[in-house]
């Protein structure tokens, strides 16, 4: 690309460790390059911030402490932060690099999105702006620059950190603010202040765009537009898509209401009031899309250059005006100016001047025609309280808003009532209510949901007291199992296990210990060692060879005894006593002796001697043997002794 060729940064090496191959996007605040990251082999967004940022005052020292607690936050919809460091002048970052485009980019190529597709797109954003909430971050830079969409669909939101850093540390140096002005939030414009209600705001704003093609304020300057953000309404999205249906204007104004009072808490009840609203879209309506031109939405955007490069270190897209960031003083718009409170003042003598009036026309009109007025269409009027319960949250605020009535709400868990809908009202519905008078609107979180704790080795009383106490109100039941290591009586378990995400009113089973399990050791004597160690391992015990011995019966390698022989426990040891088959004798040399001599050695070893004569054994002398001396045989072995 042109533009980025004489980049000086484009080849050298940051930190000694990433390798700059190119430029990817230049903005108010860094410049993002393409970069191989030399240690890990992979390639990752650097995010060099500019130096000017960092003269006279803390923004270095914030924008590290942003970085590490954006690098902490995990969410598949968040652009993940790998590492922060210094290089010269510059801080810099380095993120997970997205291959894809940014939505400012498909917005200028589409002109606007389907309603499906916008809501996916804002789904994805809160969802991910609610992981950040939670973690106690606020993005304040919501824009489509800083949301990709991957070639695959997977939709990330980038930037965290930076934006805050920037700007607070701006703030407390300089007075003003850095900030796109087409999405701030009226409360950053007048006091810099911002929450978690100042992101929702953004993204109400966003989603206006995405159906309309254009933003809610337009102006020649950015006081301008901040002015309408601080003193106007976004209006209707369907005062330019009039298809549009009326839940989807009261979501717009939900999320961009001006006292940040009225908006939802954080993104996650954004998005529970969201997918509250969609569910009542078919696919028909959801597949409809605005007729803009991308043409023409271009010309709105005003780009500032023909280059293509890429943003957020993730996309190829243009650089427009309309998400650049600007330079505000804090309090250049005022909530409300002397002009406006002096007309306030004045409107309010008016109606002082006509409730006087009113009051001396009541004094007058005691007859009945008087009190009927007073009652029917007067100040001291009634209503009926409109039946909103079962409907979305935003659809309820706006009908009761419609009938003149002051609506408040207050969040429950309901087992029966979607998320974001109305569980029931205070007063009831069709009750007499004062026009203008307060009421109350309950919305549901849905199920209330716990996680199951860990009963293991506790009484089944105490395990019960434990899951009453986290709030787990289902049944309890009990079953019995044995188990070699949890003693007798305690629970060894839960169904669902502990730390399981389960309704309030599930069922949970304690898995309650009988102790060891009884088994029944066979008898394995005269088995082979290992046929032995199979039948008790079978049977549940744990087979142990002890001594060898010797046996006149019992094969070598074969079982000879045990010491536990039917009644026992899992897991108790066998000892095995095997056999080292019979006992061998030496035979000793006989020749020469007598036999009754010779008979009865062999007797006291423990052979057979049997006698046979030659030529009538006369002499009684032993002339051979059968059995060779010196050789070892076991006992009862047959010697024949030859007599002469």
């Amino acid at each position: 690309m042109a533009a980025t060729v004489t980049d000086p940064v484009i080849g050298t090496v940051v930190d000694g460790r990433y390798e700059v191959l190119s430029r990817i996007a230049r903005g108010g605040m860094a410049t993002v390059y393409l970069a191989q990251d030399r240690r890990l082999d992979r390639r990752v967004a650097l995010k060099l911030m500019h130096p000017h940022l960092a003269d006279g005052n803390d923004v270095v020292a914030r924008f590290r402490r942003e970085a590490r607690a954006a690098a902490r936050l995990s969410h598949p919809g968040v652009v993940a932060v790998f590492d922060q460091g210094t290089e010269g002048e510059s801080s810099y970052l380095t993120m997970e690099y997205v291959d894809g485009v940014t939505l400012r980019r498909r917005l200028l190529s589409q002109g606007a999105l389907a309603l499906g597709e916008a809501l996916d797109v804002l789904e994805a954003v809160l969802d991910a702006l609610g992981a950040a909430h939670r973690a106690g971050l606020v993005h304040r830079d919501v824009k489509p620059e800083n949301v990709l969409i991957a070639h695959d669909g997977t939709i990330k939101v980038a930037d965290f950190g930076l934006a805050r850093a920037v700007t607070e540390a701006t703030m407390s140096s300089t007075g003003a603010l850095l900030g796109t002005v087409a999405y701030l939030s009226p409360e950053i414009v007048t006091s810099g202040a911002a929450d978690a209600r100042a992101d929702v705001y953004a993204a109400g704003v966003m989603l206006y765009e995405m159906l309309t093609g254009r933003q809610p304020f337009e102006g020649e300057t950015p006081i301008q537009v901040a002015y309408m953000h601080v003193h106007g309404t976004v209006p209707p999205p369907s005062d330019a898509v009039a298809w549009l249906p009326l839940e989807v204007d009261e979501y717009v104004a939900l999320l961009t209401a001006r006292d940040p009072e009225d908006r939802p808490r954080s993104a996650d009840a954004a998005l529970a009031a969201l997918r509250a609203m969609r569910a009542d879209f078919d696919d028909r309506v959801l597949a409809l899309r605005a007729d803009v031109e991308p043409d023409e939405v271009a010309e709105i955007a005003g780009e500032a250059t023909a280059d293509v490069e890429r943003e957020g270190g993730a996309t190829a897209t243009l650089a427009p005006r309309v998400g650049s960031t600007v330079v505000l003083p804090i309090g250049a718009v005022e909530a409300e100016t002397e002009q406006e409170a002096g007309t306030a003042r004045r409107r309010t003598r008016r109606r002082r001047r006509v409730a006087a009036l009113l009051a001396v026309l009541l004094v007058l009109m005691t007859l009945g025609g008087g009190v009927w007025w007073y009652l029917a269409v007067g100040p001291g009027a009634y209503t009926s309280m409109p039946d909103v319960v079962g409907r979305a949250e935003a659809t309820a605020l706006a009908t009761l808003s419609e009938a003149g009535l002051d609506p408040t709400t207050r969040e429950v868990h309901s087992d029966d009532v979607p998320v974001g809908h109305v569980v029931t009202t205070d007063p009831e519905p069709g009750a007499r209510v004062e026009r203008g008078g307060a009421v109350e609107v309950v919305i549901s979180q849905g199920v209330l949901r716990l996680r199951v704790p860990d009963v293991a080795g506790q009484s089944p009383d105490a395990a019960q007291d434990l899951l009453t106490d986290t709030g787990l109100d289902g049944d309890t039941l009990l079953d019995q199992v044995w188990d070699q290591e949890v003693p007798e009586g305690q629970v060894v378990r839960s169904e669902p296990s502990a730390g399981s995400l389960v309704d309030h009113d599930t069922t949970i089973t304690l898995m309650v210990s009988q102790g060891r399990e009884p088994i029944a050791v066979p008898d394995v004597s005269g088995r082979p060692l290992e046929e032995a160690e199979e039948l008790i391992l079978d049977a549940g015990a744990e087979p142990q060879v002890g001594d060898e011995a010797y046996s006149d019966d019992v094969p070598q390698g074969h079982v000879v005894s045990q010491d536990v022989t039917g009644d026992a426990l899992r897991g108790d040891p066998i000892t095995l006593v095997i056999s080292k088959g019979p006992e061998l004798f030496e035979v000793p040399n006989l020749f020469g002796m007598q036999y009754s001599e010779a008979a009865a050695i062999l007797e006291d070893i423990g052979f057979v001697p049997e006698r046979e004569n030659v030529l009538g054994g006369v002499f009684g002398t032993v002339h051979s043997q059968s059995v060779e001396a010196g050789s070892w045989h076991p006992r009862g072995t047959v010697v024949v002794l030859t007599v002469v």
